[in-house]
C-alpha cells in the first residue's frame, strides 16, 4: 500500500485533493490507520482514479462521478446519464458554432469595408415585457410618419407623463404591399382614460431577439430589415410564429429624420 503522499505522485492528484475526494466519499482509502489517521491507497486505486479523470473530461460533476462509480445503477440509467451529456455538449458546440459564424461574418464585413463598421451588426438578446399605448392601421412604410402623427394628435387629450419615448412599431406583413402596424409608445404608469381610437398592448418578455442598429441615414437603411430576415434563415434560426417583428425608433436630434432605428425579430431554434 502506499501513502497519501505517495499515492498523489503516482496518480498525479494533489494531496488536497485526494483528502477531499475522501471526505465527499469519491475515493475512499483502502484503508485508515486509527491511532495516527494516515491514509493508504491500493495500486489498483489507480484505475478508479484514471475513470474518474476520464469522467471529468466528459463534463460529468463529481457527485455524477460518485454515482457511475460506486452506486448500483443500472445499464439503462447509465446509458440516461451518457445521453444528457451528450446532448449538453452538442448544445454547447451549437452555440460555439453560431460564434464562429459570427466571427467570420465580422471579418468578412472588415474585409469588405477596410474597418470595424458598427452598422450591420447582428446581436441576440433578451427583452423584458412591456406595455404600449398603440394606434392600428395598414399600410406602407412609408406611412409610418403620418401613422404617428395621428397617434400624436389623439395622445393630446392624455396625460403624457404616462408615456414615454421611443417610438415603437409593430408590423406583419398582411399583402405584398402593405403591411399591418400597430404603432406606439411605452405606458409607465395606469392611464385614467384614452381615445376609443386607442388601446394599450401588452408585448411578452422575449429570450431571444434578433436585433439590428442602424442610423436612419446610413446606406443599409433600406436592406436592413431583409439583411436581418437573411442572417437569421442562414445561421439556422426560425422567426417565432405569432409575434410581430418590432422597429424602435431612438431620436438624435430635434430633427425626426436624425435617428438609430432598431429592428428586432423574435427567433427560436
Amino acid at each position: 500500500m502506499f501513502k497519501i503522499g505517495e499515492f498523489s505522485m503516482l496518480s498525479k492528484v494533489p494531496v488536497k485533493t485526494l483528502r477531499y475526494y475522501d471526505q465527499i466519499q469519491l475515493l475512499k482509502p483502502q484503508k485508515t490507520d486509527q491511532d495516527t489517521g494516515y491514509r493508504y491507497y491500493a495500486a489498483e486505486q489507480l484505475l478508479e482514479v484514471n475513470r474518474i479523470f476520464l469522467y471529468k473530461e466528459l463534463g460529468f460533476t463529481l457527485k455524477q462521478i460518485a454515482q457511475l462509480l460506486h452506486e448500483e445503477i443500472s445499464l439503462e440509467q447509465i446509458q440516461g446519464m451518457f445521453k444528457l451529456k451528450e446532448s449538453e455538449i452538442l448544445q454547447l458546440v451549437e452555440k460555439e458554432q453560431a460564434k464562429l459564424n459570427r466571427i467570420k461574418e465580422r471579418m468578412q464585413l472588415i474585409g469588405r469595408e477596410g474597418s470595424a463598421e458598427r452598422e450591420q451588426e447582428v446581436i441576440i438578446k433578451a427583452v423584458e415585457s412591456e406595455r404600449l399605448i398603440a394606434f392600428h392601421s395598414c399600410g406602407s412604410v412609408e406611412e409610418i410618419p403620418l401613422l404617428f402623427q395621428t397617434l400624436n394628435h389623439l395622445l393630446e387629450k392624455c396625460n403624457r407623463e404616462c408615456i414615454a419615448e421611443p417610438q415603437t412599431v409593430l408590423w406583419k406583413e398582411s399583402t405584398e404591399k402593405d403591411f399591418d402596424f400597430e404603432v406606439g409608445y411605452s405606458v409607465k404608469g395606469q392611464m385614467a382614460s384614452i381615445p376609443k381610437e386607442l388601446y394599450i398592448r401588452s408585448l411578452p418578455a422575449e429570450t431571444m431577439m434578433a436585433t439590428l442598429l442602424f442610423h436612419s441615414k446610413s446606406t443599409f437603411a433600406q436592406t436592413a430589415c431583409v439583411d436581418l430576415a437573411t442572417w437569421i434563415e442562414e445561421n439556422g434560426y426560425r422567426v417565432k410564429a405569432d409575434q410581430p417583428g418590432r422597429e424602435i425608433y431612438f431620436p438624435l436630434s430635434e430633427n425626426q429624420e436624425d435617428r438609430l432605428i432598431e429592428i428586432q425579430i423574435p427567433i427560436e431554434l
